[in-house]
């Protein structure tokens, strides 16, 4: 529920949200600029990881055994599974596509939280809110109808996206409760760039420096870097850590409606009536889920 005590992460959750909406066009111009959906990803994390490196003042922290390895499984599952697969998905489908199927995170997020979590409650209204909002979802899923033609793995990436953040939320809400969020953010990068480095390696083929340092491939590169990346993962520590991987998670819903106006606007995708229906529909959900929770 939204009180006078919490209100303020309801709006850094909106507004991280928003954030990581912009970034799914920005991803686009990228792989457009030839850049593979490895490199991308690979090139943000390194620039956001040195960041908030520079942040901490570069001091080096070894934790047990049991919490390294939680960490490297944040990278793995919050990083390099997750941000793989959305880049590779955005290659092969529509960027509102995408955006629309990995914001299913929350249902996933419910389900592992109900199994995994004791200390996370569940109401009615997280239950019936979710489930509204996931048929928003769906409708925008679905609004040119049921046939996902060639762009099927682009989608079915993208729901194993979004289950790869849904075990991401969890296991940060097993280390918010004894590191501080900047730590475990910077984990999540190192950690991020170690299990995709291989990866991209194996693959070869890198992009030329000289278009790396073309403005635009700069550009974006450093916005999905510093405020995608850095800034906004940073933020969404703080969200689990005050509202809940459930409740934050919610807020993802609103993904969907941003990223369908700046795809409308950057790269001439059309939403439609069913659409904007949908968006709607979302928005009820997240008012639902929302609403008088804790009764």
């Amino acid at each position: 529920m939204i009180t006078l005590r919490n209100i303020k992460y309801h709006i850094i959750a909106i507004i991280t949200v928003v954030v990581w909406s912009v970034s799914y066009p920005n991803t686009r111009i990228l792989l457009d600029a030839s850049l593979s959906p490895t490199e991308i990803y690979v090139y943000r994390f390194i620039i956001a990881y040195l960041g908030l490196l520079a942040c901490s003042r570069f001091r080096i922290k070894i934790l047990p055994t049991r919490d390294e390895i939680l960490m490297f499984l944040l990278g793995l599952t919050g990083g390099t599974g997750y941000f793989i697969m959305q880049n590779v998905a955005i290659d092969l489908t529509l960027v509102t596509n995408v955006a629309v199927l990995v914001d299913t995170t929350p249902l996933f997020t419910m389900i592992l939280a109900a199994i995994v979590l004791r200390d996370e409650h569940f109401t009615t209204n997280k239950v019936i809110g979710s489930i509204v909002a996931f048929i928003g979802v769906a409708m925008l899923t679905f609004r040119h109808g049921f046939e996902w033609g060639d762009g099927i793995m682009g989608d079915m990436l993208s729901i194993m996206a979004a289950i790869m953040w849904a075990i991401y939320s969890i296991i940060l809400k097993q280390l918010n409760n004894r590191y501080p969020t900047l730590l475990i953010t910077r984990k999540t990068f190192f950690y991020g760039i170690i299990t995709a480095l291989p990866v991209m390696l194996w693959q070869g083929n890198l992009t030329p420096a000289s278009t790396l340092f073309q403005p635009i491939v700069a550009g974006n590169i450093l916005f999905l870097a510093l405020a995608c990346s850095m800034a906004a993962f940073f933020a969404w520590g703080l969200v689990t850590k005050a509202l809940g991987p459930t409740t934050a998670n919610n807020y993802i819903y609103l993904g969907p409606i941003v990223s369908m106006t700046v795809a409308a606007i950057v790269l001439g995708e059309r939403v439609g009536v069913i659409g904007l229906i949908g968006c709607f529909i979302i928005l009820a959900g997240l008012f639902i889920a929302e609403h008088n929770t804790n009764k």
